[in-house]
C-alpha cells in the first residue's frame, strides 16, 4: 500500500473534521483502489434475477400496515446540487408543480400519510455540506414536520479527491473545495451511523427505513410496501420495476454465482464489451429503482460488527480535479452505491412495484413532463400519470438543458402533453401560453429564435 498517500489522505480528512468512520471506510476502499480494482461484475459471474413478488399481488392486512408504518422513517437523499441542470442550490428546490418545489412535495406526502394512517413518519435528509443550509431553511417553513427528539437531517461525508498519478490527494489551490467529492451515496450507511441518528432512530421505536432519492417523487410513503417488509423479515429490500427499452441504462440487481446473494450492477461496473448484456431489457427484465428498505437494529448490528465497513463493491470513477476544465488532473473519485448492500444482507429480497414509484427527474425533458398535464398533482402529494403511456419528451440539449434556459422558454409553463406521443424540438423555441401538442410533434431547428403563438396546436413535425 502507498503509506504516505494514504496517510496524507488520513490526515487531510482528520483536518476537515471527517468522522473516523468514515476515515477508516475511506482507508479500506484506497486498499481496494491500490491493489487495481475495477469494481466491474463479469456477465459470466452473475444470473438474471426472475423469480420476483409483485407488489399488486401482495395481500397486507390493513392493521399491520398501520403498525409497520408507525415503525417507518422516511430517509431522502438530498445531497445533490443539480449541476447538470445549471443548479447551484439544492436539486430538492426546484419548482415543480404549482410553485411548489421537491421538497414541499415531499412534506406534503409524509403529512398526508400522518394523518390517514396515524403515524407519526419522521422525515430525515442527507444532505451534503453543498445542500444543508438551503434545505434546512426550507423545511423551516413546515415547522410541523420535525419530530420531537430526531434532527432533521444528517451529513453526507466528504472524501480527498485522489490523482491517478500517484494515488495521493489532489491539491486545486484556484478552488479547494474541487479536491473533495462525496463517497457516493452507500455512504448513507456509515453517515448515519456516525451522526447518531441511527441510534436516535431506535431509542424512539423505530424498525424501518424507506429510503429513496429526493427527486423521486413517486417513493411515496405506502403502508401495503411497509407491511410486506415487515411480514418478510428480510433484513433489506429493494423496489425494482418493470424494464423497458427506456430503461437500459438503469442498475439491475443479478444473481451471484458464487454465493447465491443478490447484488446490484450499475453501468460503471460493467465491462464496455458486455454492455449489450446490461441493456438488454429481456436478459435483465427488471431495473433497480433506488427505493429500499431496511430494518434499522440489523443494519446497525452490521456497522458494529464490520467497524463500519459494510465492504460494498468499490466504483472507481475517473474525472477531471475540475469537471469544467478537461486538462485538469485525473483523479479518482471512490465510490459505491447504496444499492449495493443488498448482497451484504443474507435474506435480503426485492419486490416489483409500480411503474409510479419511479419518477426521478434527471433531465429538463423529466420536468416538462411532470409540470404538463400528461401528471396529476393526487390529494396525497403524489404525481400521477393522468393518460395511459407517457409522452417522451427530447428537448435540444444547447438550448433547454440549463433551468434557467428552459424556463425562459416556458414563460406561460408547459404545454399541453396529455394528447401527445412525443415532442422533440431541435433548435431555439419560446412556447406562448396554452400550447397543445398532440400525436407525435416535433420543431425544427430554423437557425433563428422562434415563438409558438398562444393556443398553437402542435400535430406534426413543423418549422
Amino acid at each position: 500500500m502507498s503509506t504516505a498517500g494514504l496517510r496524507l489522505a488520513q490526515d487531510k480528512m482528520r483536518d476537515a473534521g471527517v468522522s473516523q468512520p468514515a476515515i477508516d471506510v475511506f482507508s479500506h476502499y484506497y486498499a481496494e483502489l491500490e491493489a487495481g480494482a475495477t469494481g466491474v461484475i463479469r456477465e459470466e459471474t452473475i444470473e438474471p434475477l426472475l423469480d420476483l413478488p409483485f407488489l399488486s399481488q401482495v395481500t397486507i392486512d390493513d392493521d399491520a400496515a398501520r403498525d409497520a408504518l408507525a415503525k417507518t422513517v422516511v430517509i431522502k437523499l438530498n445531497g445533490g446540487l443539480g449541476t447538470s441542470m445549471g443548479m447551484d442550490t439544492a436539486k430538492s428546490l426546484l419548482p415543480v408543480r404549482d410553485g411548489k418545489t421537491f421538497l414541499d412535495l415531499i412534506v406534503g406526502q409524509v403529512r398526508h400519510a400522518r394523518a390517514t394512517y396515524g403515524v407519526t413518519l419522521p422525515l430525515v435528509l442527507m444532505n451534503s455540506f453543498r445542500t444543508r443550509d438551503d434545505s434546512l431553511a426550507a423545511l423551516a417553513t413546515h415547522p410541523d414536520i420535525a419530530v420531537e427528539g430526531l434532527p432533521l437531517d444528517f451529513l453526507q461525508n466528504a472524501e480527498p479527491k485522489i490523482l491517478v498519478d500517484g494515488l495521493t490527494p489532489v491539491a486545486w489551490p484556484k478552488d479547494p473545495s474541487l479536491e473533495w467529492c462525496p463517497p457516493g451515496h452507500g455512504d448513507l450507511y456509515t453517515a448515519i451511523l456516525a451522526s447518531g441518528v441511527l441510534d436516535a432512530l431506535l431509542e424512539r421505536g423505530y424498525r424501518y427505513a424507506s429510503t429513496s432519492n429526493s427527486d423521486n417523487l413517486g417513493a411515496a410513503p405506502n403502508p401495503a410496501l411497509a407491511g410486506w417488509f415487515a411480514a418478510s423479515g428480510a433484513p433489506y429490500a429493494a423496489e425494482l420495476c418493470r424494464r423497458t427499452t427506456a430503461d437500459r441504462k438503469g442498475g439491475h440487481l443479478a444473481v451471484r454465482k458464487s454465493d447465491g446473494r443478490l447484488i446490484l450492477r450499475d453501468t460503471a461496473q460493467t465491462a464496455p464489451e458486455e454492455m449489450d448484456y446490461f441493456t438488454d431489457e429481456h436478459r435483465h427484465p427488471y431495473f433497480h429503482t433506488n427505493n429500499l428498505w431496511f430494518d434499522l437494529e440489523k443494519l446497525h448490528a452490521a456497522l458494529v460488527e464490520r467497524g463500519s465497513v459494510l465492504g460494498l463493491p468499490l466504483i472507481r470513477n475517473t474525472k477531471t480535479v475540475d469537471p469544467t476544465d478537461p486538462t485538469s488532473p485525473k483523479v479518482f473519485q471512490i465510490e459505491t452505491a447504496m444499492g449495493a448492500a443488498i448482497e451484504v444482507f443474507s435474506g435480503a429480497q426485492a419486490i416489483v412495484v409500480e411503474r409510479g414509484r419511479f419518477l426521478p427527474v434527471k433531465t429538463t425533458n423529466d420536468l416538462l413532463l411532470l409540470r404538463s398535464d400528461a401528471y396529476h398533482l393526487a390529494s396525497d402529494g403524489t404525481l400521477r400519470l393522468a393518460v395511459a403511456d407517457a409522452p417522451l419528451v427530447d428537448l435540444d440539449v444547447s438550448r433547454y438543458a440549463k433551468v434557467n434556459d428552459f424556463d425562459a422558454r416556458f414563460p406561460d409553463g408547459a404545454p399541453s402533453l396529455r394528447d401527445a406521443q412525443s415532442l422533440t424540438v431541435r433548435g431555439d423555441w419560446t412556447f406562448g401560453a396554452g400550447v397543445i401538442v398532440r400525436g407525435r410533434a416535433g420543431l425544427q431547428d430554423t437557425r433563428t429564435p422562434q415563438r409558438i403563438a398562444d393556443g398553437t396546436r402542435i400535430g406534426r413535425w413543423q418549422g
